[in-house]
């Protein structure tokens, strides 16, 4: 029987994320394509002779209770299969992942947990139980569980597994500030325009839309050129005006090369789009130069597209 088991928790991007509206209970509904990408914190799980959870963090300002996504899946996990006396386990995240950074660096911690501790103690939950059991603890867990390129629609709960995306190199600069997601959520609704609103900013709201079903259609046919125009991201139009460095950041990938460029999630992270793996690392260089002389602390990674099934690569930070 396993005692130890040590995975990756791969963070995501939003090649696109729209909102379409808001449910009775205030979730937002969304469609969004979510793609994982080759940046992973590291978890270790482990069996413990006492009942119990125990939870290490790398990062020591982050919580190491049931105020930890990690520690509620564990938690979650023993209560569904009557265990929480009788269990235990020790779990560690070293963290490489940036926090508060739209990239679901929780919420995959979250989803490794929730897949280490199933099969360490023989729980038997297939991926869809798994993430059914997610969702209890946040809307983007369910896709990390499942990892990939994904269609993700509802609250992100209805999960559709798309094609792999095509090879490109990726470029990730997070700026050190962070962005709460609830937050940007609460002020999407002041700024999302009804039906009949044809002012400057209503239409300036619905230009900032992804094309969904062309990029499913662009990651279907395997080619980058026909997904960079229907890329978007509506949480923009709320993130941007109060952290405009954000716009600045994107348009300088663009300047020196990316194909196309713009924020994940809720922010304040931008990542650029490649063909060009040359211009992908004379940006990614001179990002980190500039960095280092600005002693700004920004997060940079040069990286690309995760799919389950493919060999690992190197990842440039």
């Amino acid at each position: 029987m396993e005692q130890s088991l040590r995975l990756r928790a791969y963070g995501k991007i939003n090649l696109g994320l729209d909102v379409t509206g808001t449910r009775e209970d205030g979730y937002h509904l969304v469609r969004m394509i979510m793609q994982s990408v080759r940046i992973y914190d590291r978890i270790t799980v482990t069996r413990k002779k006492t009942p119990g959870i125990v939870l290490h963090n790398s990062l020591s300002f982050l919580p190491t209770d049931r105020r930890n996504l990690a520690y509620r899946a564990a938690e979650l996990l023993f209560q569904e299969t009557g265990m929480e006396e009788t269990a235990g386990v020790e779990i560690r995240i070293e963290k490489y992942l940036p926090v508060a950074a739209g990239m679901a660096g929780g919420s995959t911690d979250a989803a490794a947990v929730l897949y280490g501790v199933n099969r360490l103690f023989r729980m038997g939950f297939d991926e869809k139980k798994l993430c059914e059991l997610g969702l209890r603890l946040g809307a983007d867990v369910p896709f990390c569980v499942m990892r990939g390129t994904v269609l993700a629609e509802g609250i992100g709960e209805e999960l559709t597994k798309l094609p792999d995306m095509p090879d490109c190199s990726i470029l990730v600069v997070k700026p050190d500030f962070p962005v709460s997601t609830k937050q940007v959520y609460q002020d999407l609704d002041a700024v999302m325009p009804e039906d009949g609103d044809h002012s400057e900013e209503a239409e300036r709201f619905r230009e900032s839309r992804p094309d969904i079903d062309g990029l499913i259609r662009a990651i279907s046919a395997g080619s980058i050129g026909e997904l960079l125009p229907c890329m978007g991201n509506v949480l923009e139009q709320v993130t941007v005006p109060a952290h405009p460095e954000i716009a600045e950041i994107a348009k300088k990938m663009e300047a020196l090369g990316a194909d196309r460029a713009m924020m994940s999630g809720s922010g304040p992270t931008v990542f650029g789009i490649f063909r060009s793996g040359e211009a992908a690392e004379n940006a990614y260089r001179t990002f980190r130069e500039e960095s280092r002389r600005e002693k700004d602390g920004a997060r940079i990674y040069l990286t690309q597209p995760y799919a389950p099934l493919k060999p690992e690569r190197e990842v440039r930070k």
